[in-house]
């Protein structure tokens, strides 16, 4: 299989992606109005919240093509996995950079250990440690699988985090807000949720995107490496 060939798809979604995200940008900037509260800052919520969801999602996916493998050893399910959670882990360090941006001026502090901050922090340390895990196995075989099982059990820890925030209490804001013990939470305008929104699907393609680049590496090293030449 030629591998160095892109798929056509894969050549539109790259076009789309390069498109959109300077549009989601634009639109967050210039068409989103400043909460009357918190000033400009909060435009970097946008960006923050669709990080967080593009994490999420990510390590959700590499919990679920890990167990594939595990059912059907095959290995093309390992390198989705693995891509997964390379592109999630990228996501999730962008989301806890942005929330410290936002933190600083609103909280007058970098970080504070609020529970839905702690609880992404220990997510993110949990994803570093995997490839920590898989980079001291030999095999490819030994490494795809503990790493199923790995990702399998570590993903346990996005459902905590996503709750965490009407679990515990908090003060970081509720972008969401149901009533009872949720946190703070802002009023979004229309506006607003429309740019919300665009960025949650411009950060879906970007994952897609850059998984599916992640993927193809991840088979380029697989059939150029020493254990199959």
């Amino acid at each position: 299989m030629n591998v160095l060939k892109k798929p056509i798809l894969l050549v539109i979604l790259d076009i789309l992606t390069l498109v959109l995200v300077p549009a989601a940008v634009v639109l967050v900037v210039f068409f989103t109005p400043v909460e009357a509260v918190m000033g400009p800052v909060q435009k970097v919520f946008y960006f923050h919240v669709s990080a967080a969801w593009a994490g999420m999602l990510c390590f959700i996916i590499g919990a679920v093509t890990g167990g594939a493998y595990l059912l059907t050893r095959r290995l093309h399910w390992d390198w989705l996995s693995t891509s997964s959670i390379e592109v999630g882990l990228v996501f999730a360090l962008i989301a806890i950079l942005s929330g410290m941006i936002w933190a600083r001026p609103i909280w007058n502090t970098w970080w504070v250990w609020d529970p839905r901050l702690t609880t992404t922090a220990i997510m993110t340390l949990v994803y570093l440690a995997y490839f920590i895990l898989r980079s001291g196995l030999n095999t490819q075989e030994t490494r795809a699988r503990l790493g199923a099982v790995y990702a399998i059990v570590a993903v346990l820890t996005v459902p905590l985090t996503f709750f965490s925030i009407r679990l515990f209490r908090t003060i970081h804001p509720v972008v969401i807000a149901t009533g009872g013990g949720d946190g703070p939470a802002f009023n979004m305008s229309p506006r607003m949720l429309t740019a919300l929104f665009a960025s949650l699907f411009v950060f879906t393609l970007m994952l897609i995107d850059l998984v599916w680049h992640r993927y193809r590496l991840a088979q380029l090293q697989y059939e150029t490496s020493p254990e199959v030449n």
